[in-house]
C-alpha cells in the first residue's frame, strides 16, 4: 500500500482537494476531523489540565483554547505535544486498517506535515497551493477570519514556495474544481499503478 500525504497552507484548497480523493474511493484520514473528535474525547481532560478552562462539558472549546495559545509560541508547543501523539496514533490505526482491507492507496491529508516531521510517514506528498492572492481572498472570507489571525497561523506554516519544492506532485487549485479533480485521478491512477509515470 502506498501511503500519500496531502497537505498545503490554510486557504489553499486542501479539504477541497482530500474531499475529491474520497469521492474516487480512496480512503483518507483527515488530521482535523481526527483533532475534532479527540477533543470531544481522549484529549479533553489532558487539554484542560494543562490549559484550565479550554473546556466545557467536557469537550475542549477550540474558541477558548484558542484566546490561550494563538500568539504564543510555548502554549502552541505544548499543545501540540499533548495532541500530536494522539492523532499519530489514529493515523497510524487507520493505516492499519487499510492495509488488512487491501487498500492499493490512502490518504494522510495533515495540514502541517512538514512542520511536525512527518515526511517520514508517507511515500509521496501531493502539495496544494495556489497565487499569494487567491488564497488571502479565500482565507479572509471565511467567518471571524481577521488579518492577524491569518498572519497567525500563516507564521506556524512552512512557506508556500518551499513545499512545492519538497512536493512529489503539485495541485493548483485556483484553476477550477475540474483542473483540480483531472490532476487528482491522474495522481491515482499513476500511483495504483493503472498508468506508466509521468513524474511530477
Amino acid at each position: 500500500m502506498i501511503v500519500l500525504g496531502l497537505t498545503g497552507s490554510i486557504g489553499m484548497g486542501k479539504s477541497t482537494a482530500s474531499a475529491m480523493f474520497r469521492d474516487e474511493g480512496v480512503p483518507v484520514h483527515d488530521s482535523d476531523e481526527a483533532v475534532h473528535r479527540l477533543y470531544a474525547g481522549a484529549a479533553a481532560p489532558l487539554v484542560e489540565a494543562a490549559f484550565p478552562g479550554s473546556t466545557a462539558d467536557g469537550v475542549v472549546d477550540r474558541a477558548a483554547l484558542g484566546k490561550l495559545v494563538l500568539g504564543d509560541a510555548a502554549a502552541m508547543k505544548k499543545l501540540e505535544g499533548i495532541v500530536h501523539p494522539l492523532v499519530r496514533a489514529d493515523a497510524d490505526a487507520f493505516l492499519a486498517r487499510q492495509r488488512a482491507a487491501g487498500a492499493k492507496l490512502a490518504v494522510l491529508d495533515i495540514p502541517l506535515l512538514f512542520e511536525t516531521g512527518g515526511r517520514d510517514r508517507v511515500e509521496k506528498i501531493v502539495v496544494v497551493s495556489a497565487p499569494a492572492d487567491v488564497q488571502r481572498a479565500r482565507v479572509l472570507g471565511r467567518p471571524g477570519m481577521t488579518p492577524e489571525k491569518f498572519e497567525a497561523i500563516s507564521a506556524r506554516q512552512m512557506p508556500d514556495d518551499e513545499k512545492r519544492r519538497l512536493a512529489d506532485y503539485i495541485i493548483d487549485t485556483s484553476q477550477g474544481f475540474d483542473v483540480t479533480r483531472a490532476h487528482i485521478r491522474e495522481i491515482i491512477a499513476e500511483l495504483s499503478g493503472n498508468k506508466e509515470p509521468s513524474g511530477a
